[in-house]
């Protein structure tokens, strides 16, 4: 492997979240020391992720299956819809453990500033689930920042014509805090603190 290839490599891995030019370093170093243990692995992993993993049509999932394994289950509350911002949130509220419902997956929130409007985000798809009738509770489960509201207060005046409830997380979650970032307990005080907006 030339210097090139080796720069190439550290500078993919610095665009990842949270690592910088020093962190990519010291991982790529890790990966060469440990070809056999660590770098060949992690490709093999990663191939199989890149051919295997699909995008789930109805919530918006990753998973190997499509529809996801959540929204195929018949043991979860089909009737009730955790709405978040992205799969990180989604995978935040399964650490938990806690929630049995399904969930939607917007793909981000409103945002003026960054110019995202509402046909940006997978808002269509959601009113299709609940036009079916089958649904009775969307629990927003949203980051607490001007965006995540704005796009919270734009939902409740979206669905007010459907007989469902629609619930928010309550205490636990802080302002500008986002759910990828919560522990466990947080997570569950604010699903069972959740109230009607």
């Amino acid at each position: 492997m030339s210097g090139t290839e080796i720069e190439k490599l550290v500078k993919l891995i610095a665009k990842l979240p949270s690592l910088g030019t020093r962190s990519a370093r010291r991982i790529t170093l890790q990966l060469l020391k440990k070809r056999d243990t660590l770098l060949l692995p992690l490709i093999q992993s990663l191939t199989e992720v890149s051919e295997n993993i699909k995008t789930c049509e109805i919530c918006g999932n990753y998973d190997t299956e499509n529809p996801c394994s959540i929204c195929a289950s018949t043991t979860r509350e089909s009737n009730v819809i955790c709405v978040v911002q992205d799969v990180a949130d989604l995978w935040a509220m399964e650490r938990v453990s806690f929630f049995k419902g399904k969930y939607h997956i917007l793909g981000g929130v409103l945002s003026a500033l960054d110019g995202i409007t509402a046909e940006d985000l997978n808002i269509n798809s959601l009113e299709r689930r609940i036009a079916t009738g089958d649904v009775s509770e969307l629990i927003l489960a949203l980051p607490a920042t001007v965006d995540g509201q704005i796009t919270a207060h734009y939902l409740v005046s979206r669905f007010k014509n459907y007989n469902i409830k629609i619930t928010t997380l309550a205490q636990g979650i802080p302002m500008g805090g986002e759910l990828d970032y919560m522990d466990e307990g947080t997570i569950q005080l604010a699903l069972n603190s959740r109230k009607e907006i």
